[in-house]
């Protein structure tokens, strides 16, 4: 269980966004969230990139998505998600 007064790290809002997307985070976490995007600029364009894919992706059926887009776009996923993991280390 996550300390309330600690500092929410990077890593621990990436594996949180859904939860804040849904606004399903309890109140405490919520706080934490919020807190960590006033001083991340990398984690507020990363929620902003995040809004704006579930936007896109609404309106696009899984069909429309290539084999080959869909694996880049897995691969760009993760390579950015584990630069973020060495980057809060």
């Amino acid at each position: 269980m996550r300390h309330a007064s600690r500092e929410l790290t990077c890593q621990e809002l990436v594996e949180l966004v859904t939860e804040y997307l849904e606004d399903t985070l309890a109140p405490s976490e919520r706080l934490r969230f919020d807190a960590h995007l006033r001083t991340c600029p990398g984690c507020t364009a990363y929620i902003e990139q995040m809004r704006t894919t579930i936007r896109v992706l609404g309106k696009l059926s899984e069909e429309s998505v290539s084999e080959d887009a869909r694996r880049e776009l897995l691969a760009t996923f993760r390579t950015w998600k584990a630069d973020v993991a060495k980057r809060d280390g």
